[in-house]
């Protein structure tokens, strides 16, 4: 376990004067020219107005060459639930099941990306965005989840790839954004072993369609979150209420079920991974897009890091650790006891198969822990009920967890690359009487993360590039089209685009690839 180097204050006294007035006069320059917004106040003092600085040295910049990018998935965006021979999803089916979607919403129409794709992209372009980052739908490459391909299908994501590429903005491509197709389901799902080769075999006919143009598969999206919440459900308590989450396909499983599940869940990453390899073009980069569990250290102390790092390992045993170590760890096998996976030693060789980068989703921490004298060498703290949150009942606010997240990832597992593959925020976002939508809490949201993330990559933190979810409002699974993560507003009637003030933001941080 690599031992973190000691931090230091990023910026002077002296720059971080020159910061605030750079921020402070942001909203009357180039983001509010972006949304066509007249935002300027009175100057402070006759004859006298603030300007941004000159100053580039008060900017918290990235390093040359980082993605600036947002991401999507497909069965929350895209719609045509039958179109071109595309076969059912488990998601197709859950929406459907009465009681499980709020209001009973469902992704047949979503934002009708799969029909309006060119718009979508040209709002990219207008955005300065530099990566985009999409699933690909399982359903629609292989309609029962394996046999013959569909090309119609395929079609698709040759053309949307296309058009990226023409608005100079880089395809990352997520072979499992977890709309397994249905029929797979019907015959065991993730809970058979038969899943892990037909997975491979569908990112291993994908890579060799779409290799010659995107360069970065993802295997699979947040391996935690799939299978506790298709498969079990969590239970989490936020400001002092109790919240159960399920996702598709909405099982009750017991513990040793549930950790074969994961035990599937790696293996099929690492055949994926190996398939990837034999039939994309030379030079593909491949990794896994998982949901970091991460631990933060109530006072950053040797100490208290320390706790940190011992207590996110643990988190991430089953997924993360397993797939960068090739072993399941002693504690996490112990504790499972008779519950732990069934395994051979053949399947850990694959489950380690050798990745280019770890994409980590970013949104909340696991825990604040502080140092302790007992087993396991850390304890969690309890959460404030005062602490705040953001839009949606889970996500507490805690922009420090941009920080400790990649930084925790490079000690605990030293990738050659990271990427932050999601974080973003909802907000009540409605339009003014004027047409805009001033989502200032997440231009709050965004500029706090983002100062932290700045913060590792300044330490030397191989951070690649940021996702912010998502482009645009879409299904937020369970939640529906009640909770609005988007840069850009949907109006679900018309489904009239807008950006934000939060995609002015964006636009302006991309341009000087820096916190603005």
């Amino acid at each position: 376990m690599k031992q973190l180097p000691p931090t230091q204050s990023v910026l002077a006294s002296s720059d971080k004067d020159s910061l605030l007035t750079t921020r402070r006069s942001f909203l009357a320059s180039g983001a509010a020219t972006a949304l066509g917004l007249s935002l300027t106040g009175a100057s402070p003092s006759a004859g006298a107005s603030v300007q941004p600085s000159k100053n580039t040295r008060a900017l918290l910049t990235f390093p040359d060459g980082f993605y600036w990018g947002v991401a999507q998935a497909a069965y929350q965006i895209e719609g045509s639930p039958n179109a071109d021979g595309k076969g059912q999803s488990i998601w197709d089916t859950y929406a459907h099941t009465p009681g499980k979607i709020k209001n009973g919403d469902t992704g047949d129409i979503a934002t009708d990306h799969y029909r309006r794709y060119k718009e979508d992209v040209q709002l990219m372009k207008e955005m300065g965005v530099k990566a985009y980052r999409f699933s690909i739908s399982w359903p629609r490459i292989f309609p029962n989840g394996d046999g013959q391909i569909n090309l119609k299908g395929l079609d698709f994501y040759n053309r949307l790839v296309d058009e990226l590429l023409n608005a100079d903005i880089q395809p990352f491509a997520t072979l499992y954004h977890w709309d397994l197709p249905q029929s797979l389901q019907d015959r065991g799902g993730w809970q058979s072993r038969y899943i892990c080769e037909t997975f491979a075999n569908y990112a291993g006919n994908v890579a060799k369609h779409l290799s010659d143009r995107v360069r970065h598969f993802f295997t699979i999206n947040e391996f935690q979150n799939f299978v506790e919440m298709g498969h079990r459900g969590i239970d989490m308590v936020v400001q002092g209420k109790p919240l159960h989450i399920e996702t598709a396909p909405g099982l009750k499983l017991e513990q040793a079920a549930l950790n074969q599940v994961s035990h599937h869940a790696v293996l099929a990453h690492g055949m994926a991974v190996q398939a990837i390899r034999a039939m994309g073009k030379p030079g593909t980069k491949i990794g896994p897009a998982e949901v970091m569990f991460c631990a933060i250290p109530v006072i950053e102390t040797p100490e208290h890091v320390r706790a940190a790092e011992l207590a996110t390992r643990h988190l991430n045993a089953r997924f993360l650790d397993v797939m960068q170590t090739g072993k399941y760890s002693e504690s996490y096998l112990t504790d499972a006891g008779a519950d732990a996976p069934k395994f051979t030693d053949e399947d850990m060789r694959i489950i380690a198969s050798p990745t280019d980068f770890l994409g980590i989703n970013v949104y909340i921490p696991k825990m604040y822990v502080v140092a302790s004298d007992e087993a396991p060498g850390y304890r969690e703290l309890p959460m404030n009920v005062s602490h705040p949150k953001m839009g949606s009942p889970w996500h507490t606010f805690a922009p420090e967890v941009l920080y400790w997240a990649p930084r925790l990832t490079q000690a605990l597992w030293n990738p050659k690359e990271i990427y932050i593959t999601e974080n973003g925020c909802a907000t009540s976002d409605e339009v003014s009487d004027d047409g805009q939508v001033y989502d200032t809490d997440r231009v709050m949201y965004l500029r706090a993360v983002m100062s932290q993330l700045q913060r590792a990559t300044d330490e030397g933190v191989p951070v690649k590039g940021n996702f912010a979810w998502s482009l645009t409002d879409n299904f937020e699974w369970s939640g529906g089209f009640g909770t609005r993560f988007g840069l850009i507003y949907v109006d679900y009637k018309t489904l009239k685009r807008t950006p934000k003030l939060s995609a002015a933001w964006f636009k302006e941080a991309a341009r000087r690839n820096a916190v603005v």
